[in-house]
C-alpha cells in the first residue's frame, strides 16, 4: 500500500478527531475523556509541525502535532509530541514516518526539545519513541487519575542535535 505524508489542512480535523477518539477509547493513550471540538483542538496545537499520513484512498490514517508545554519564554523551544494512528494502521512502521518528519520540521521551526508523556502500560508507544531517538527522563508516579484510577506516566524527550 502507498502512503502520502503531507501537511495537515483545515478540512482534516474531522478525521483527526475520529482517530483521537480511538486513542481515548484505548484507555492508554491520553488523559482526555472526550474529543474536543475542532476549534479547541486547533487552539491547543501549534499551527506549524502538523502532519498527516494518507492511504491510497486519500483517507487520513495518522497524524502528529506539537503542543506548548509552557507559556514562559525560556521554554519556547520545547514542545509536547502527539502522534496517533488509526487502529487498523498501527504496527506497520507508519508512525516513524510521521515522527521523523515532525522532528525535522520542529528543528526548522526552532524547537530544541520534544517531549512525550506516555502511560506506563503503553509499552508499544514507549518502545516506539525509544526506537525514534527519545530517551526516558523518568517516571511520574500517580501523576493524575483517569476514570478514577491513578496513572503513572513515563516522561521521554528528544534533544535536537542541530540546535544548540
Amino acid at each position: 500500500m502507498n502512503y502520502e505524508l503531507r501537511e495537515m489542512l483545515p478540512g482534516d480535523e474531522k478525521r483527526i478527531l475520529e482517530i483521537f477518539q480511538q486513542g481515548i477509547d484505548s484507555g492508554i493513550a491520553t488523559f482526555e475523556t472526550q474529543v474536543p471540538t475542532a476549534e479547541v483542538w486547533n487552539m491547543e496545537f501549534f499551527n506549524d509541525c502538523r502532519w498527516v499520513l494518507e492511504n491510497e484512498n486519500n483517507e487520513v490514517v495518522g497524524w502528529c502535532g506539537l503542543k506548548l508545554i509552557s507559556k514562559r519564554d525560556c521554554y519556547k523551544g520545547v514542545a509536547e509530541v502527539s502522534i496517533y494512528l488509526d487502529n487498523k494502521y498501527q504496527g506497520l512502521g507508519l508512525g516513524s514516518i510521521l515522527l521523523k518528519k515532525m522532528v525535522l520540521d520542529s528543528e526548522n521551526h526552532g524547537f530544541w526539545t520534544l517531549q512525550a508523556s506516555i502511560f506506563s502500560e503503553n509499552e508499544a508507544s514507549i518502545k516506539f519513541h525509544h526506537k525514534n531517538g527519545f530517551r526516558t527522563v523518568g517516571i511520574r508516579k500517580k501523576i493524575a487519575k483517569l476514570n478514577g484510577v491513578w496513572k503513572d506516566v513515563i516522561l521521554l524527550e528528544k534533544r535536537s542535535e542541530i540546535i544548540s
